[in-house]
Formats: C-alpha cells, sequence, structure tokens
C-alpha cells in the first residue's frame, strides 16, 4: 500500500496536479496540530472542570469549538461518557466518519470493512483484541458516527489522578480511549 501510494504521489507531482509541499503540510496539520492531542485537552478539561463538562453533554460542538478545536469532520459533534456501569464505542458502518478536528486523521483499522462490520456484532471480543477486557456485567453501548454526527468517548478518569493538573491528565488520554477501543492510561504506567 505505501508503494502504490508513493507511485500515485510521484505520477500527481510529475503532472502538476498536486504540490508536495501542500500535501506535507496538510499531513503535518492532521499528524502534529490536529491530531489527538486536541481531543486529549477536551477530556482533560472536562475531567478538572465540571462546568465545562456539564457543557460537553448539552453542547458538544460549541464546548469543543470553545478551545479551538472545529471545522469539517467536526461540525456536530456528540460526547458519550463511560461510567463503571456503561462502556461506549464509536464506529461508523456505512464509511469511515471521524472527527477530525479533535482525534485527527483516523486510524487505517478505524476504516476497515472487519472493524466496522464486528464491533456492532461483538464488541467485546473487538475490545479483547485491543486488549481491553471489561466486567461481564457492564453494557458496552456502540454510537454509529454518520455524516451528520460524531461521536467522541469522555473515557472514566484514571485512579491516581487526582490533583493533576490539565496537561497531566491529557497525557493519560489517548486516541483509543477517545474512540472506546481503549482506555485511559494510569498515572505512572509509564505510557504518557
Amino acid at each position: 500500500m505505501d508503494l502504490r501510494v508513493r507511485a500515485l504521489e510521484t505520477v500527481l507531482t510529475q503532472k502538476g496536479y498536486i504540490d508536495p509541499a501542500a500535501l506535507d503540510a496538510i499531513i503535518d496539520t492532521y499528524q502534529t496540530r490536529v491530531g489527538p492531542r486536541n481531543g486529549a485537552r477536551v477530556v482533560a478539561r472536562a475531567w478538572s472542570d465540571p462546568a465545562y463538562r456539564e457543557w460537553l453533554f448539552t453542547d458538544a460542538t460549541a464546548a469543543i469549538a470553545s478551545l479551538g478545536y472545529q471545522g469539517r469532520q467536526g461540525e456536530h459533534m456528540v460526547v458519550v461518557e463511560n461510567t463503571p456501569e456503561r462502556h461506549n464505542m464509536v464506529v461508523c458502518t456505512l464509511c469511515s466518519c471521524y472527527p477530525w478536528p479533535v482525534l485527527g486523521l483516523p486510524p487505517t483499522w478505524y476504516k476497515s470493512a472487519p472493524y466496522r462490520s464486528r464491533v456492532v456484532k461483538d464488541p467485546r471480543g473487538v475490545l479483547a483484541e485491543f486488549g481491553v477486557a471489561l466486567p461481564e456485567a457492564m453494557e458496552i453501548r456502540v454510537w454509529d458516527s454518520t455524516a451528520e454526527v460524531r461521536y467522541l468517548v469522555l473515557p472514566r478518569r484514571p485512579e491516581g489522578s487526582e490533583g493533576f493538573d490539565e496537561d497531566a491528565l491529557a497525557r493519560l488520554v489517548t486516541r483509543d480511549s477517545m474512540i472506546g477501543t481503549g482506555l485511559a492510561l494510569r498515572p505512572g504506567s509509564g505510557l504518557s
């Protein structure tokens, strides 16, 4: 796949259809300035500011935009919260609708047909493949993104993060925890 992409880019560049510098700028934007760190900031604010957290549930689009994260694929946001009783996961069964302004580029697996079909039929099995084991009594709810609505999971705040500032909290949040295929990192796990 990588070779095909590079070959296509070379041909399009040689024909003058694309400017490699412009393409690099777009990719850099989504990998370094728009990536999952934006969503992590949203989650960290919600974990540390109860008023902001409530605003996320009443008007996620406006609350997220207040932090400067808005644009295509993020116009109509809904935030769903993981609790001790419920774990939420996000999929787009039709294509690959994804909240780019807060999560950056979608991972390849998110766009794959196996993920899109299996997560609605066997969410526990999919979670197990991601290394997540939840109690049997915990409800799992799968949310289907569409062209009209994009979802962001508010993961559970990890124990031991009391007293952390927003920067430290944001380092505990992963892209997968905001899709629901992962959990927030535990403080001291060495992965943040």
